[in-house]
């Protein structure tokens, strides 16, 4: 039985299982939670601009939050499971969706936007784009799959690598997680030749070729349906889908609440919006009426709309996944949970209309998206074309620069791809901060010495 087989203890690094007081996958979650990439988190915009004078969420508080609405998806799903398949499972897999599926998807939750850059997808853009401009001149330094990672930068590819990766100078297998949480962020199994539009589990990409080794590793353990050998592509494991959900209920429904604090979408606005789905899954809103009767704050009116709007979005997802349980294990299910209720129920997609239109298009959330994507560019063209210069023909100005790249980052010994992504690591693991700071004294905008 497949449902026997879609996890495991084993981790990266080859450490073995351990028998403790925590269970392997509540370990994960602790290991990421004391890591420096989910630190910095606090300081990776999530939608607008850090710091402010109101307090909206970061990616840090974004991943808590995904993390706990996971947490729920996971725990009602691995009782479904247990509930209507026990007689399948051996006593191991019996234990685990009782007792363990939530961890995971807990932990992959916490861990799912690790491999953003800083200020957003411009930080992805900026990336990529760094390489598709520059191509006459870096372009024949790769092949041809090695190209295509740089010209289609990641976050989620990149989310593999930094979890998994070992610098120099460090451990061996990165933040060493299992198999299983490292399967369950894998939104886009597959390398980047054969990303493709449309198709859900190609969108984007999920590994660098650097991790590739390392990714039918995971992919091997938890018993990924290949689709394809050549070029390498995957069917989503069946515990993506449920943070992909947790993901896409936060961002749906927090970005409003963070944009009404911030006066960007008024109250009225914002109410009626969530409101209107409230009603479109319970019917009768009587009770949510005479609870808002009472509350007399704004926000504190819409946070306790916001709460009834997640509710009614995971108990709708858990009931979508139910449903389409099969295709899921079996890997042709082709759309994402929430986008399947978005044909039934047009509310959550008029909260997602509205946002595109008054949230993402604001005057301020583009400035930071412009500023961000200027930033991340220049830095990636201050350390590219130093490290890959021979170092018998750097000059003096290419020294200087490399000086700035701490150690374990640098692959000196390596192949051109390797250093390039050497750089990557250094530049998408920045904070907004801490970009913009370099940017400036590298620029010459800045000038002094600062700790």
């Amino acid at each position: 039985m497949i449902l026997n087989s879609l996890f495991t203890h084993q981790r990266t690094g080859n450490h073995p299982a351990t028998s403790a007081s925590r269970t392997d996958f509540q370990r994960d979650f602790d290991r990421i939670i004391f890591s420096a990439a989910f630190r910095r988190l606090q300081n990776k915009t999530q939608v607008f601009p850090l710091p402010g004078s109101v307090f909206v969420h970061n990616r840090l508080t974004h991943s808590l939050e995904v993390s706990s609405v996971g947490r729920s998806l996971g725990s009602a799903v691995g009782d479904f499971i247990f509930n209507n398949y026990k007689n399948d499972l051996d006593e191991n897999a019996q234990n685990f969706y009782q007792h363990n599926l939530h961890n995971v998807i807990a932990a992959a939750c916490l861990c799912h936007d690790v491999g953003n850059p800083a200020f957003g997808h411009s930080g992805e853009d900026a990336i990529a784009s760094y390489f598709e401009k520059n191509e006459k001149d870096l372009k024949g330094k790769f092949n041809e799959k090695e190209w295509a990672d740089l010209v289609n930068f990641e976050g989620n590819a990149n989310a593999i690598r930094v979890l998994t990766h070992q610098q120099t100078g460090k451990d061996e297998g990165g933040t060493q997680l299992t198999y299983t949480t490292l399967a369950s962020i894998a939104k886009y199994p597959c390398e980047a030749i054969a990303k493709k539009k449309g198709i859900i589990h190609r969108k984007k990409f999920g590994f660098f070729q650097n991790e590739k080794e390392t990714f039918l590793n995971i992919a091997k353990s938890v018993h990924l349906h290949q689709e394809s050998e050549e070029p390498t592509i995957f069917k989503r494991h069946p515990f993506v889908w449920l943070v992909e959900a947790a993901d896409d209920i936060c961002y749906n429904i927090i970005d409003m609440e963070d944009a009404h604090r911030l006066g960007i979408v008024s109250t009225s606005d914002c109410e009626n919006l969530f409101l209107e789905l409230i009603k479109s899954e319970n019917g009768n809103t009587k009770r949510v009426e005479d609870k808002l009767a009472i509350l007399t704050n704004a926000n504190e009116r819409i946070s306790y709309l916001r709460a009834k709007v997640i509710n009614a979005l995971i108990n709708k997802s858990i009931q979508i996944y139910q449903e389409r349980f099969l295709d899921i294990l079996h890997g042709t299910l082709d759309k994402a949970l929430l986008d399947i209720y978005k044909i039934d129920n047009p509310s959550l997609q008029e909260i997602e209309n509205f946002s595109i239109d008054k949230i993402y298009n604001h005057k301020n959330v583009i400035e930071i998206e412009n500023a961000g994507y200027n930033v991340m560019y220049e830095l990636l063209n201050h350390f590219i074309p130093p490290i890959l210069t021979e170092k018998s023909q750097r000059k003096s100005y290419d020294k200087m620069a490399l000086k700035l790249l701490p150690k374990q980052f640098l692959y000196e010994d390596a192949s051109d791809y390797q250093k390039v992504l050497g750089v990557i690591d250094f530049v998408s693991g920045m904070t907004d901060n801490f970009a913009t700071d370099l940017y400036r004294k590298i620029k010459g905008i800045d000038i002094g010495m600062t700790m």
